[in-house]
């Protein structure tokens, strides 16, 4: 990896732009591990469903690889569009569901970060992304309880015990390597604090054509 643009977008990307030298640390080696979770993944085509202001697709896009992204918030890409064209990289992307995904969506490897947490219905995303990768499929939540307790620890969301707004779903690695598994053969786990993040792919039985 060279370019150095993990840090994009606007300051509501609150993990993305803090000025904290660890936390900037911590997520600058959670998109190493993105990274080097995709490369051995040796994909042709990448897209990244929920790709919200880009930091994830400016990290993939070191893969040189055809590579586009989506997300539901149009106010999001409208920051991931002006960041891209900043960069002089060519990024397609739309505004789609994660629940709405159709074929023409499908990429060899689909990356999916920091979304599952915040849906009402994880388990039909996680079947609408295996539905659409034609090998692989990469997954990060944040890990429980250390999100709740870092966040606490600066200060933050006391209220609500530690946990960022808008998460509705708490997993801890196992939980989450369990919820995967029960739609998906579990390829890899690895654990950048604070996240969880694993390399998985449909099971035989339900592998996309």
């Amino acid at each position: 990896m060279t370019r150095d643009i993990w840090f994009a977008g606007e300051a509501h990307a609150e993990k993305y732009n803090s000025g904290n030298k660890i936390a900037n640390g911590l997520v600058r080696r959670f998109l190493f591990e993105i990274f080097q979770m995709a490369q051995s993944v040796q994909p042709q085509s990448i897209h990244e469903v929920g790709c919200g202001e880009g930091h994830v697709l400016a990290a993939l896009s070191e893969l040189n690889k055809p590579l586009r992204g989506s997300d539901v918030s149009e106010s999001s890409l409208a920051i991931a569009k002006r960041e891209i064209e900043k960069y002089g990289l060519d990024i397609p992307l739309h505004v789609r569901s994660v629940y709405e995904l159709q074929t023409d969506d499908s990429a060899d490897l689909i990356v999916c970060c920091e979304v599952l947490e915040h849906l009402v219905d994880p388990d039909q995303a996680l079947q609408s992304l295996l539905s659409v990768t034609k090998s692989e499929l990469i997954l990060s939540v944040p890990r429980e309880p250390v999100w709740h307790i870092l966040n606490m620890s600066r200060g933050k969301y006391w209220n609500a015990l530690g946990n960022t707004p808008g998460h509705y779903n708490h997993w801890t690695k196992k939980s989450f390597v369990d919820f995967v598994s029960q739609q998906a053969d579990v390829l890899e786990v690895r654990s950048p604090l604070p996240w969880t993040l694993i390399r998985c792919r449909p099971k035989k039985n339900t592998q996309q054509g």
